[in-house]
């Protein structure tokens, strides 16, 4: 599996010995995703996996990944293994036209959600009000919560 993210945290390497007397490595990586809801995601590689993921800090790199889940004591776990980050040529272009992580978009009009259109009534096709423009009145104007 593929995706384009950023990376925005490098975490130390973890090395230990185990119960058979194997060394081991692990190396961690937090990146962001884009999209509408950009989510953070924990990546890792392991033994000499590490030796092929080169990665900076705040750069954009297109990640080839193994998913994998697995059961210890009636719980699942999943680790997100990169095997492969390929550094973006251009990393201001982010996927879906939404805009890289961290960085704000332009403010959109009034009543419009941002890649949305203004909604029209599907019968009479005259454009809806905005049902919340009166919202203010039934709480204090610099009270922000929903409720």
């Amino acid at each position: 599996m593929d995706f384009v993210a950023k990376l925005v945290q490098d975490l130390p390497m973890e090395e230990g010995v185990s119960k058979a007397g194997n060394n081991w490595r692990k190396k961690s990586w937090i990146v962001q995703t884009f999209g509408q809801y950009p989510k953070t995601v924990q990546v890792i590689a392991l033994g000499n996996a590490i030796d092929n993921v080169h990665m900076e800090l705040m750069k954009v790199y297109n990640l080839s990944v193994d998913l994998e889940s697995r059961e210890y004591n009636g719980r699942w776990y999943t680790d997100v293994k990169v095997f492969r980050a390929v550094e973006t040529v251009d990393p201001s272009l982010a996927p879906q036209g939404y805009p890289a992580p961290g960085v704000n978009p332009a403010p959109a009009a009034p009543g419009v959600m941002p890649g949305n259109t203004p909604v029209s009534d599907p019968f009479s096709g005259a454009a809806q009000s905005d049902p919340f423009a009166g919202a203010a009145a039934f709480g204090d104007a610099s009270d922000d919560l929903p409720f």
